[in-house]
């Protein structure tokens, strides 16, 4: 019960990483707010095991934002954990990105990062205590990917936020960090294909896709007090593939 009683938001968690980091925070004793832009937070909500509130939210927009962390303050109090992973990887060669697919990927990506923080962040402040975890990626953190320009932008942009706001927040007792994945098992990365598949497994150290709960526990922990003097941070989770 490492994050009992904790309030948590956790963006883009109808499926995949964002699903993990919920049902896991739930295992721990938070209070969770299960938020994403479809209704499959509705069945995810029912996953989940403590008291628990699920927001449709397009991060993208400030005023969205802004309500579900209000919602949030209205039902629970307090606002302790700040999790944003809502994120979207299109596959396009740079040649072919229009200017709507360049806004859209960052608009999601980096700005929801923006959005949502700005819209919780008073509240810790306040009670001078809270934890965000930023879902990066090792793309356009540490690596590059061919097709993936846009993404890997939103990603360097999101590690540089997480590095900068930590130190800002660090005199109110808010821990800002971020976890880089590597490749993981989701709905989104599915659509590459078997032989795709194959040739990251190869090329991944221990020989093995990442799974969503890999992220989740990391999550957790970057989420409780036993990190409590981690901050700034990027935290690899890949396998090895980013070591070679």
């Amino acid at each position: 019960m490492k994050l009992k009683d904790r309030v948590a938001i956790v963006t883009g968690s109808g499926q995949g990483i964002g699903k993990a980091i919920a049902l896991a925070f739930s295992r721990e004793g938070a209070r969770v707010v299960v938020s994403d832009i479809t209704d499959k937070i509705y069945e995810v909500q029912k996953e989940i095991k403590t008291e628990s509130l699920a927001i449709k939210c397009d991060v993208s927009k400030m005023e969205d934002a802004k309500k579900m962390a209000d919602e949030v303050v209205s039902k629970f109090g307090r606002i302790d954990i700040l999790v944003n992973n809502a994120g979207i990887y299109p596959f396009k060669p740079f040649l072919e990105m229009s200017e709507s697919d360049w806004d859209k990927v960052i608009n999601v990506n980096l700005k929801g990062t923006f959005n949502c923080t700005k819209a919780v962040v008073p509240y810790m402040v306040k009670q001078r205590y809270g934890k965000i975890i930023n879902i990066t990626s090792i793309a356009g953190t540490v690596v590059g990917f061919p097709q993936l320009v846009h993404y890997c932008a939103s990603k360097a942009g999101q590690t540089g936020f997480t590095r900068a706001l930590a130190l800002e927040l660090a005199p109110f007792n808010i821990n800002v960090n971020a976890i880089a994945p590597g490749p993981i098992v989701t709905p989104g990365t599915q659509v590459l294909g078997n032989e795709a598949y194959e040739n990251f497994r190869r090329a991944i150290p221990l020989q093995r896709w990442g799974e969503p709960e890999d992220i989740a526990n990391l999550a957790v922990f970057l989420a409780s007090d036993e990190s409590k003097n981690i901050t700034g941070q990027v935290i690899v989770s890949d396998g090895g593939y980013v070591t070679q």
